[in-house]
């Protein structure tokens, strides 16, 4: 494994935003060239599947910026400096679809996106949900609907499904028969 490891010689901060840091790090290469490595520093982020008694999973609708439209999705927050990925998965929970849940499983924890981020994001199945009262944050608007197994899985085999952590989430839930 040592001829693939890259050594930080210099690390460089571009710019710090609100939560994201754009980085320009100078590294020696294993065969003993320099090169730069550009990356994102993002403090982590959850999500979670959230399952009705009914077997409904209930799903968010939300405008993302970067891609330009609407996207389906689970719900999903980043996570705040220090805190614990199932703190922020009830937290975000209760904010964005107006549930609390009272069971939380982990599903995976992996990076999103190694090549130009080191986010990592918690996935968890959230189940025996209690209403509550939510409050969106106010820059954040987002439509909930409610899919049933059948409609789900089959937009996991379609390409009606294209953001990654909600087909991952999903996919296991459906693999490890949690459903």
């Amino acid at each position: 494994m040592k001829n693939l490891i890259e050594i930080p010689q210099k690390k460089e901060l571009i710019y710090k935003g609100r939560y994201l840091e754009y980085h320009l790090d100078h590294v020696t290469l294993p065969n003993g060239q320099i090169a730069t490595r550009e990356y994102l520093h993002h403090p982590g982020a959850i999500a979670a599947v959230p399952l009705l008694d009914t077997g409904e999973v209930i799903m968010i609708k939300q405008f993302r910026y970067p891609t330009g439209s609407v996207i389906l999705e689970i719900p999903a927050g980043k996570l705040e400096a220090g805190e614990e990925p199932l703190t922020a998965v009830r937290r975000e929970l209760i904010e964005e679809i107006g549930y609390e849940p009272q069971k939380v499983t982990h599903l995976i924890s992996c990076w999103t996106t190694p090549g130009f981020t080191d986010e990592i994001i918690h996935l968890y199945l959230a189940s025996e949900l209690k209403p509550c009262q939510g409050e969106l944050d106010p820059d954040e608007f987002l439509e909930v609907v409610t899919f049933n197994k059948a409609d789900l899985l089959k937009l996991l085999s379609t390409p009606g499904l294209i953001d990654g952590k909600t087909a991952l989430a999903l996919a296991l839930v459906q693999l490890r028969d949690l459903w």
